[in-house]
């Protein structure tokens, strides 16, 4: 949109041509000239009602100004007012004394409806008191203002009793207070009420109604009742005012028409004399007001209708009616806001090069708008300007800016504007507190946010509205002991927690998992005089449902039906869900009937919980049940239950049910989905049905939706039908893809390596595992434990870790994880993982040093493993079997022959048990050492002592039989 201007040989009045034509600077010059020289008698009148508007809108500056021009009575009345509570008396001393424009001045002056109202009666009440029109429109004003109603009918009645008829200014102020409280209606009312009295609105009046319907968003009828008062006439039914007849006395009554209608009854008949006649009513009329081209710009900018906007700006200036610095602010926000900030500079720089100055909104509309593009050099730019101009920043001003500050997270620059506020003397308006603490909580100033809640946000006046807002961001961190200090503090005895603040706290709760403190705060609601809404109801059953409290959930359900609140379907569906994964599925089919009972639909989302809870305990009829259901409630079926039929079909091995829906699936946008394919898979598994298994398997693979699982169940098929080689493949080719994520994925992997006997592999993906910080779990170890046997390691050593791990030993863990690497070859990760217990400053029990002295032995480290094995006798630990099987392998691969002849020696004796682990070990030692003869001699004796054994046991055997 561009500024209208012209060229300086037409004027450019005549030549608009919407959006705004650029014109020359020196017809706009010439145009601004006739607005203050040689001024035509209507622009004299258009002055005087602009200053009759002022004077409605500013009634404190003209109560000030009157009170620099009273006299002595006056400004006496005012200081017993001030020095007197008792306001009668303060007034009766003074009976008689004031004049009837000091009596409308003192009125003007209160800033309580009551006050204003109890001189109005003492003011009645004086002496040859003449009621006049002009007290009736002040007191009406402080009661329409206060939404004191009653009274203000109780007025107007009045009113009516002492034969003071209404103005344009009584009926201009009534619609202005009606609208602003929101009451539309009612406000509407007021113009048929002058139209029945034969008032027509003049152009301050008129400019109230556009601003109410502009206000209301009703832009259409607002342009209509316009139009319809430039011609000269009014018409109440384009008004719409919704059809009710107020004469009927049958037409239902609400207090807000009941007042109406009793307002309709009075207010008499305006003398002949003041009526306009028919012909006045039809004359065409003109605005001769800025503020009523302000409004209509403003209108047609919030309407989205820019011509029509640029259209009224060159008709105000046609007319002979001086913009004003709201008409250029108005027409800056409408440019900006539609996307033509350019235009809005340019608009600044024409208003400045006509002498008008920029206001502090100026640079306020600025604010809002660079901000909107993101442009924060301009935004400070704009915000320096103000002060740089000589104004001060108001409420809008520190309100955007700490609206756009804490949305750019710019912590040092709102505490700049936090602190140039005190010392302006200006609160944080409430909108910005919760932003503020928004931002300081989110950025982890815990600390700042409760300095600044403790001095901001305590004030008398905080909304509970503003409380439960920041409440509701420490609720969305987690941080509920923050959000519960705002709720349970103490305030003003007028400031009464709304429910909303309650529904906060149950949230807070419910997201710490604190069920029981929610279940608490929503008992004493009642108590309180705070009744909870279909709101909390609501979120404290899913919040419980959630919680797996399943029972609560159901009694608060209940209860909620009971009180003939609807809950919403996603509480069914969360009560339904929590039922079923705790396989009660009968009670979760009989809340499903409750929620048909009272007519709430089911969705998807209930249906495949149903679905999928009777498929998992194989009942299938009663999945395909819901599924019908589902089917004829018009609901679509989609991946999720489509997949839990697939599971359902799986339980009871009906393949080829199975796979027609899984051809279903493939009709969907995006196909089946990963558990649909892996169900698939793993039926086939079970079946044995390699070939169908393995189609589904490569296809997942070309779309790049195998994962672990699909992964895992392959090897699993592969392993359980003896295909060892192809196990081996696809452990190798998950392992290449990334997608070991988690102990499950590794466990398959390691599964398949043990099982063939890669036990190299093995050691090196816990090693992998153990990098990824991936703790090994009681799978991960039962696989393990497999692999130490496959290693060669003695059962009784085996049975020792296990022992060991069962029963939660200090570093039992560890070890088994060295002993690991130490068989696998992975020697120098061996030697790593064992310093971490082989050196700690604590006692060790026997199955720790015997892994340390097997691990430095079969490292080559032989000092250290007898060393180990010396500490552990000073430690008072006696060597057994496992101790001996690694001693011995030490003495072997040292060479020191006696070692092993001791040892061997012992055993011959008597001294150790007699064990066949430790005879191996012995022979091994032997051989290790190069004494073949000797270790011929052990094998000889192993075979004795062991056959031996086997002959003379079945003997005892028969000896106790008989």
């Amino acid at each position: 949109m561009t500024l209208p201007c012209c060229s300086s040989k037409e004027l450019w009045l005549d030549h608009i041509h919407p959006p705004f034509r650029s014109l020359s600077c020196s017809t706009g010059n010439f145009i601004l000239q006739r607005f203050v020289v040689k001024r035509s008698r209507d622009f004299v009148i258009s002055q005087s009602l602009v200053c009759r508007a002022n004077v409605r809108n500013l009634p404190e500056k003209n109560a000030k100004y009157a009170g620099r021009k009273s006299s002595g009575s006056l400004a006496s009345v005012r200081l017993a007012l001030q020095a007197e509570s008792d306001i009668d008396k303060a007034l009766n001393s003074f009976l008689g004394k004031l004049s009837p424009k000091e009596q409308t001045v003192l009125l003007k002056e209160q800033r309580d409806w009551r006050c204003a109202l109890r001189i109005f009666r003492w003011i009645k009440s004086q002496k040859d008191y003449v009621p006049n029109v002009i007290h009736y429109n002040v007191v009406l004003r402080f009661l329409g203002r206060a939404q004191q109603w009653d009274e203000l009918r109780l007025c107007w009645i009045e009113m009516a009793k002492d034969r003071v008829f209404p103005t344009n200014n009584t009926y201009g102020m009534l619609i202005d207070v009606y609208g602003k409280a929101g009451l539309l209606h009612e406000s509407l009312l007021w113009v048929k009420h002058m139209k029945i009295r034969g008032i027509f609105p003049d152009e301050v009046t008129m400019n109230t109604v556009l601003q109410v319907l502009k206000d209301a968003g009703e832009f259409d009828r607002a342009v209509c009742f316009y139009k319809d008062w430039c011609m000269g006439r009014v018409q109440v039914e384009n008004l719409d005012f919704e059809s009710v007849d107020l004469e009927s006395v049958n037409a239902p009554m609400s207090l807000k028409h009941f007042l109406s209608t009793e307002l309709f009854k009075a207010g008499g008949r305006l003398p002949p004399s003041k009526v306009l006649s028919s012909d006045e009513q039809g004359l065409i009329r003109k605005p001769r007001m800025a503020a009523t081209y302000n409004t209509l710009i403003d209108l047609y900018g919030k309407a989205g209708r820019l011509e029509d906007a640029s259209n009224s700006f060159a008709e105000m200036l046609k007319s002979g009616v001086e913009p004003d610095t709201v008409t250029f602010n108005t027409m800056i926000h409408i440019c900006g806001s539609h996307g033509n900030l350019s235009e809005s500079v340019s608009l600044l720089n024409k208003m400045e090069e006509k002498g008008f100055k920029p206001d502090t909104k100026t640079y306020n509309i600025f604010l809002s708008l660079y901000n909107d593009v993101g442009d924060m050099e301009s935004v400070f730019k704009s915000y320096r300007r103000i002060k740089d101009s000589g104004l001060y920043p108001d409420t809008v001003t520190y309100r955007t800016m700490l609206h756009i500050l804490c949305k750019q997270k710019m912590v040092e620059e709102v505490d700049s504007v936090l602190k140039e506020m005190e010392r302006a003397n200006k609160d944080v308006d409430q909108q910005s507190l919760p932003l503020v603490m928004e931002m300081y909580i989110n950025e982890g100033l815990l600390e700042k946010a409760k300095l600044f809640f403790d001095k901001h946000c305590t004030r008398e006046g905080i909304s509970s509205k503003n409380y439960a807002a920041i409440m509701n961001v420490y609720a969305e961190r987690g941080l509920w002991s923050e959000a519960e200090a705002i709720f349970f503090q103490k305030r003003d005895s007028t400031q009464r927690k709304d429910l909303v603040e309650y529904n906060v706290m149950i949230k807070a709760y419910g997201k710490a998992g604190l069920y029981d403190k929610a279940l608490s705060i929503f008992g004493s609601m009642r108590s309180c005089g705070t009744w909870p809404d279909e709101c909390t109801y609501n979120s404290l059953i899913q919040m419980l449902a959630g919680g797996e409290l399943s029972d609560n959930a159901k009694d608060l359900l209940d209860k909620m039906v009971e009180a003939r609140m609807r809950p919403r379907c996603e509480t069914f569906s969360s009560v339904i869900a929590s039922f079923v994964r705790s396989g009660r599925l009968s009670e979760a089919a009989e809340i499903h009937q409750e929620m048909q009972k009272i007519g709430v639909e089911a969705n998807h989302v209930i249906y495949g919980a149903l679905i999928n809870g009777f498929a998992e305990i194989g009942k299938v009829e009663e999945a395909f049940r819901y599924f019908r259901m589902m089917e004829v409630s018009g609901i679509p079926a989609n991946q999720i239950v489509l997949t839990s039929l697939i599971k359902a079909y799986s339980k009871v091995g009906f393949w080829k049910e199975a796979q027609q829906i899984y051809g279903k699936m493939k009709d969907l946008d995006g196909g089946p989905d990963i558990i649909a394919s892996n169900s698939m898979i793993s039926l086939y598994s079970d079946l044995g049905m390699v070939h169908e298994a393995e189609s589904i398997f490569n296809a997942m693979k070309e779309k790049g939706l195998a994962d672990g699982v699909s992964f895992a169940i392959m090897m699993h098929l592969y392993k359980n039908m003896g295909m060892l080689d192809e196990a081996i493949n696809v452990a190798q080719e998950m392992q290449e893809s990334a997608l070991l994520t988690d102990c499950t994925s590794f466990n398959s992997v390691l599964t398949s390596y043990a099982t063939n006997g890669q036990l190299r592999e093995c050691g090196e993906l816990l090693h992998q595992m153990l990098s990824r910080k991936l703790l090994p779990d009681r799978t991960s170890f039962k696989i393990i434990f497999t692999v130490l046997k496959k290693g060669g390691i003695p059962t009784e050593a085996v049975t020792q870790l296990q022992t060991a791990y069962e029963d939660g030993k200090p570093y039992s863990r560890q070890a088994i994880v060295t002993l690991v690497f130490s068989v696998v070859g992975m020697h120098a990760v061996a030697l790593e993982s064992c310093e971490a217990f082989a050196n700690a400053k604590v006692s060790l029990d026997s199955y720790a040093y015997n892994v340390a002295i097997y691990t430095y032995g079969a490292s080559g480290d032989i000092d250290r493993a007898l060393t180990l094995y010396m500490r552990m006798q000073d430690e008072g630990l006696e060597p057994d079997i496992v101790t001996y099987i690694n001693l011995v392998g030490c003495y072997g691969k040292a060479g020191l022959v006696e070692g092993v002849k001791r040892v061997f020696g012992q055993m011959n004796c008597g001294e150790i048990e007699l064990n066949e682990s430790l005879f191996h070990a012995i022979i091994d030692a032997y051989k290790d050492a190069g004494r073949h003869d000797l270790a011929k001699l052990v094998d000889q004796e192993l075979r004795f002592s062991f056959s031996e054994e086997e002959v003379i046991e079945p003997v005892k055997l028969d000896l106790e039989d008989s």
